[in-house]
Order: C-alpha cells, then structure tokens, then sequence
C-alpha cells in the first residue's frame, strides 16, 4: 500500500513541489521558490514529467483575485531537471486544474478567470480554447463563469469540468463535452455541452475511473455535503447515484485516485494530505500537514 509517489503543490508560505511517500514518508523538495500560486498538476510517468499550472500574481483587492492574463503552464522532469515554461505570454489568464491525454500528446486545463477550458500540445503549441463562457475581461468577476476542475476521457471523447459558482454557494455544477468542437460552431456556442449535475456546495477537482465509469470529485463548500470526497456513476445524460463518500476536509482542493489501491489522496488550503477509502462513509486519514495546499498526483 505504500509503494508509489505523491506529489503535492505548496501554495503557501514558500511555494512547492513535494514528493513523497503514500504514507507521508520520505519527504523531499523537487521545486522550490514558485512564487506564482501553483494549483495544477500531472505527471507522465511514462517520460517522467510533471506539468504544473500557475495563476499568475494576484491583482485584485483580496488574496485569491486574478484577473490578469498572466498564468502559465510550466514542466519539469521528476529528476529536477529541464525546467520550462510552456504556456504563458498572455495566453491563459488563471489555469488551475490540468489534466492530460499522453497518447495523444495533449494538456488540457481550466481558465478560471479566463472562463474557458483549453488544450494544447505537450510542448505548448497550439494552444485551442474549446468552451469559451464569457469575453475577458469584461465578464470575469460573474463567478459563475469560472471554470476549475477538469478530466479528460479520451477512449469516450469527451471533456468534464467544474463551474464552481460562489464560495459555499450551493450553486455549483459539472459539465461534459466533446473533446473537439461541432463542425461549424465556436468555443462560446458549442451545442454539445451537456450539465451533468447542479445545486452541489462548490466542486473543485475532478478525477475519472473510466473502467467503471465514474466521476470523482472534491467539494471545498462549507454547506452540508461540503468539504468532501464525491463519487457519481457516469449517465447518459447525466451524473447518477451521487455519493459523498467522505467528510472533514479544510476546503478540500485536489484530488488523485489509487485506482489499484481503491484509494483517494487529497490536499486542502487548511493544509492536510489526507487519504481515504472508495467506500461509502469513509474515513479520512492524515498524512502529512504542509502548509496552503493546491494540487497532487500519485504515481504508482
């Protein structure tokens, strides 16, 4: 149960990559000194890479505003070495959650700020934007706009992602759509975005068991059915058998799944690495406590 790695994002105080064991063990700096509000990442084992998303600096009143097109995606190999930045130049405005299709050798990402879920090539080039909901800047502070968990299914082709809505606002949803647009339409009118389920306390990261077809997902709402570990049976038309497996969380954020494992590793801004069972009425487990937490990935 212990073999694999983590690695988890520090957002505060200094600004991380972690790695470490599944039990907290071994811990270790991979990065440092990343003083642009990490909150995304995966990992390619295959070629031992991580990717990671920053938000740019905040530019608002308050802490978590950013409404400057100033993100970025950057790379790094699990050796530390080869460090590059990827997508940025005014490309994405505040990427958070990325996810990847290695075989096809496309990253895709959430725009929070930007209200838009985009893709490019491993490399950085290309850079689409495949759903567009509103014109920045003008519409960026309509929280409902904003786009921030995403997963990828590239053996049904399709794209899910969270609209998190306002803070413990009840309003919150997820959404599915093609990995490509409609012939003849744009990012900002596609017909084929479908609203999976609504009305949840405010979802942040999506993970997908395409095997057994389900969605898994983190909630940072303080709302009954909030800052929890949820599971959903993927639909025709919808997210089925909804279940919060999972309670206790400090504004739960990022999510990996142990699908060998049956289990679920999750960060929080209240800083916990925490670990629980697939199960109904699970328990978390504390494994590490690390500062501000954003974004982790588990390698087996």
């Amino acid at each position: 149960m212990n073999s694999g790695k983590l690695y988890i994002l520090q957002y505060r105080p200094g600004g991380e990559i972690i790695e470490m064991d599944p039990d907290g063990g071994n811990r270790s700096t991979l990065l440092g000194n990343l003083l642009d509000n990490v909150d995304g990442i995966v990992i390619d084992k295959r070629t031992k890479t991580l990717y990671w998303t920053n938000m740019g600096p905040a530019s608002g009143p308050s802490e978590g505003d950013f409404f400057q097109a100033d993100g970025s995606i950057e790379c790094i190999g699990l050796n530390s070495a080869n460090r590059r930045t990827l997508v940025g130049h005014g490309l994405t405005v505040t990427p958070k959650q990325i996810a990847a299709d290695f075989g096809a050798g496309f990253l895709y990402w959430c725009d929070r700020e930007g209200m838009r879920v985009m893709r490019s090539n491993l490399d950085g080039s290309n850079v689409t934007v495949l759903v567009r909901n509103g014109v920045f800047p003008v519409d960026s502070h309509d929280v409902m706009r904003h786009c921030v968990g995403i997963a990828v299914d590239p053996v049904n082709r399709h794209i899910y992602w969270t609209q998190k809505g306002p803070p413990d606002g009840g309003k919150g949803r997820i959404f599915r759509a093609g990995l490509e647009i409609p012939g003849d339409q744009q990012a900002e009118n596609r017909t084929d975005i479908e609203l999976l389920i609504d009305h949840l306390p405010e979802p942040i990261d999506l993970e997908l068991d395409t095997k057994n077809n389900l969605l898994y997902w983190t909630d940072r709402g303080n709302l009954d059915g909030g800052n929890s570990l949820n599971r959903a049976r993927i639909g025709p038309k919808q997210l089925e058998n909804h279940e919060v497996l999972a309670t206790g969380l400090q504004e739960g954020i990022g999510l990996a799944i142990d699908h060998a494992n049956q289990r679920a590793f999750t960060t929080e801004l209240g800083g916990e690495v925490r670990v629980a069972s697939l199960e109904t009425n699970a328990q978390f487990t504390t494994i590490a406590k690390l500062g501000i937490l954003t974004g982790i990935a588990y390698v087996a």
